[in-house]
């Protein structure tokens, strides 16, 4: 049972009790806040979603998108992740859900169907939820993830964006006020603010207006640029936690493979470390709310089952840091269609056979940002084009987000924003004419009992919780 709304007591969380609780799990991705890799579509959700409708009418729209958010995470799932001894998910969620762009300010209180449905079937297997608004009004950074479909953060230059973000932070709060199981609230998803004061002018905002409303949830403050970034925080809010996302590139099929030596442990704290600089400082509680390779799929590479043990091998080691560290963590993510789930669709079932062509040609083309594979093609398109741009104006690569490199910015207009939007319809027209039987089955693809287990991933996680349970 709960002991009452957990709080911030020193660099520690704690029940009513007193007692230390350190949270361990993963993230929902791709359901509430859906994303490309995750289900399969190319782009972005809110094109995605009006490209399905136009293929499929509203009536089959709405039956087909109520199914596949029930199938996606039902009691089953919830009773399978606790056995694994994991005690917190944390569910994305975008605010188009709870809000329309012009009808603004006025609650959809159908967006709480799901999401009270899975909060309570977490509480009643011990597993806490921390709720993440994924995509925020404008768009709070220029990733695919936040449902933008520019490479412009608008978010953070227009006030009405930002006052309709907490609009809805205080409906929802109101909401779940009283709800113990409920660990706290991700106020916004990796922001983006070029200027990086506005975060936090905007969290120090956020923290005295949802205090009128609810008083006592945990905030879950992500750091900035991508939650990596905390040099301009200087002072800490009370009853939250900052969150950093700790991403290795050791686990990418584009980054250095990683192979366990010293040298690669001692990067991987280094990196570690170097984001939680400010949690030392100010001796405030750490939450890693996000981090984990993409694991490697034998239709597309020779070897797939030593990489992955491999990659498995680098999440576990990334663990032993953070138990050392005593801080909380969710991994990325609970479950897609076989790129990083501990949880995903069969490659036999209705849904992925249907799909697998275009799967295809978004590898080909490199539509997807996560989990990309290099094109030689793609290359001979594109090498010619960089070089050009680097010759008329060389700081170009040098614009923020300042992680990205050339390439990155380049990749993100081109490839993941222009062309692949530009594929909607192809991905919605193969849904066309489909019965709501035929739509019913598609959706139950996704349905626990239907999908697979990454058991390795999953044993490690197990182990790990269960070694270090509170």
């Amino acid at each position: 049972m709960a002991t009452g709304i957990l709080k911030v007591h020193g660099d520690e969380v704690v029940d009513q009790n007193g007692d230390v609780v350190i949270l361990r799990g993963t993230g929902i991705g791709g359901w509430m806040n859906m994303e490309n890799f995750i289900t399969g579509y190319s782009g972005h959700e809110k094109q995605h979603r009006a490209a399905m409708l136009k293929v499929l009418g509203q009536e089959k729209y709405d039956f087909f998108f109520d199914r596949w958010m029930e199938y996606f995470f039902t009691e089953s799932d919830a009773k399978y992740f606790a056995s694994l001894g994991l005690n917190c998910i944390r569910i994305p969620f975008n605010y188009r859900h709870f809000e329309d762009d012009m009808n603004p300010r006025v609650l959809k209180l159908e967006g709480f169907k799901h999401l009270d449905r899975v909060i309570d079937l977490c509480a009643k297997e011990g597993i806490y939820t921390i709720l993440d608004m994924h995509a925020l009004p404008g768009g709070q950074s220029p990733g695919w993830h936040s449902d933008n479909p520019t490479s412009y953060a608008a978010f953070w230059d227009h006030k009405d964006h930002q006052d309709r973000a907490i609009w809805l932070w205080k409906e929802i709060a109101s909401h779940y006020r009283h709800n113990s199981w409920v660990a706290g609230f991700n106020p916004i998803n990796e922001p983006c603010d070029p200027e990086h004061v506005r975060l936090i002018a905007f969290y120090e905002r956020l923290e005295k207006e949802l205090r009128e409303v609810d008083p006592d949830h945990i905030l879950w403050l992500d750091g900035n640029t991508y939650a990596m970034d905390f040099t301009a925080f200087k002072s800490v809010l009370p009853n939250c936690v900052y969150a950093l996302h700790d991403y290795s590139m050791m686990g990418f099929p584009t980054g250095q493979p990683y192979r366990g030596t010293d040298q690669q442990k001692a990067a991987l704290e280094r990196s570690f470390l170097r984001k939680c600089e400010f949690h030392k400082e100010h001796k405030v509680p750490i939450w890693n709310g996000e981090f984990g390779p993409v694991y490697a799929n034998p239709r597309y590479e020779e070897g797939a089952e030593e990489i992955n043990n491999w990659r498995y091998k680098l999440l576990g080691e990334q663990m032993k840091i953070y138990d050392h560290h005593k801080i909380s963590w969710t991994i990325w993510l609970y479950k897609d269609i076989g790129l990083q789930g501990m949880v995903y669709t069969s490659p036999d079932s209705p849904w992925n056979q249907l799909i697998q062509p275009f799967l295809e040609k978004k590898k080909a083309c490199q539509t997807d940002s996560w989990g990309k594979y290099p094109s030689a093609e793609v290359d001979a398109v594109l090498q010619p084009l960089m070089a050009w741009i680097n010759k008329v104006s060389p700081t170009a690569g040098d614009q923020y987000p300042t992680p990205w490199d050339l390439q990155r910015h380049v990749d993100r207009a081109i490839l993941q924003t222009f062309l692949a939007d530009s594929l909607q319809m192809e991905f919605a027209e193969m849904f066309r004419g489909k019965s709501m039987e035929e739509l019913d089955t598609l959706a139950k693809s996704f349905h626990f009992d239907q999908c697979v287990q990454r058991e390795g991933l999953n044993k490690i996680m197990s182990d790990h919780a269960k070694l270090h349970a509170n």
